[in-house]
């Protein structure tokens, strides 16, 4: 197995220089694919340490209304799955890239194609949010033999003994949801015992992500000792409104940095 992807994202969770790793989410395509390759841009300036890039689709089971009407959007304005990809061969120059989609994508282009298609264009890690840890194995075994970590996640709900089962498995890090339900900007949680809870059942790095809209929330969740925090909706939103995403990137960075 190659482990070129695993060992990059490893890296950039142990050398970010921060409290945690900060990691932003990307709709490809939003709010058009030029754009977003400027978004992908003034992420990397601001400080992301690596990008989650999602991949627009139709019917987006784990996304909150903000990523899904971008995704929407973004289907509108004419994003392909492979203009995606290649965008995110571009962002990986830069920064570790982690794809988040979902599994008919994947299956529409075969499992093996699809993960070599990511190694292909330097793409370290896979996220299917939609494919159960008992159906994972096949897709597991075609990202181990490229070196394509795939990412795999926990809830505040996951049972312990499969906690244990999943976070054994994982690859790259392990995205650990701080609530239940899809993603978008909420009020503040605790965050301690599900960081540690997660950490228990793993050796990867625990990455938090859902509901973390503001520099101040992702503070907490690297003062809970988390390895990295993963910002999506508050990105995506500012994105499409024009606002300056750089800016907003650095705030979390130095959040992080403090």
């Amino acid at each position: 197995m190659s482990n070129a992807g695993h060992e990059r994202i490893a890296e950039a969770f142990a050398s970010s220089g921060k409290r945690a790793a900060l990691m932003p989410y990307l709709m490809g395509g939003f709010p058009t694919m030029a754009a977003s390759g400027d978004v992908a841009k003034a992420y990397v300036a601001g400080g992301a340490d690596l990008v989650e890039l999602g991949i627009p689709f139709s019917d987006p089971l784990a996304d909150g209304p903000v990523i899904h009407e971008a995704g929407t959007a973004a289907l509108a304005a004419g994003a392909t799955t492979k203009a995606v990809l290649d965008l995110g061969a571009k962002l990986a120059r830069h920064v570790p890239v982690v794809v988040m989609t979902y599994a008919n994508l994947v299956l529409a282009r075969g499992v093996e194609p699809f993960a070599t298609g990511l190694a292909e264009r330097g793409i370290s890690g896979l996220i299917v949010p939609d494919v159960p840890f008992e159906e994972a194995p096949t897709l597991l075994e075609a990202c181990d033999a490229v070196g394509v970590a795939l990412v795999p996640l926990v809830a505040p709900t996951t049972p312990d003994e499969r906690l244990r089962a999943i976070g054994g498995r994982a690859r790259g890090f392990l995205y650990t949801v701080s609530v239940a339900g899809t993603t978008g900007e909420r009020a503040g949680g605790e965050y301690a015992a599900l960081v540690a809870r997660a950490q228990d059942a793993t050796d990867v790095p625990v990455a938090v992500g859902f509901g973390i809209g503001t520099p101040e929330r992702a503070a907490e969740v690297a003062d809970a000792g988390a390895d990295g925090v993963i910002v999506g909706s508050r990105l995506v939103r500012a994105a499409g409104d024009g606002e300056d995403v750089e800016a907003l990137v650095r705030g979390f960075a130095d959040a992080l940095r403090a």
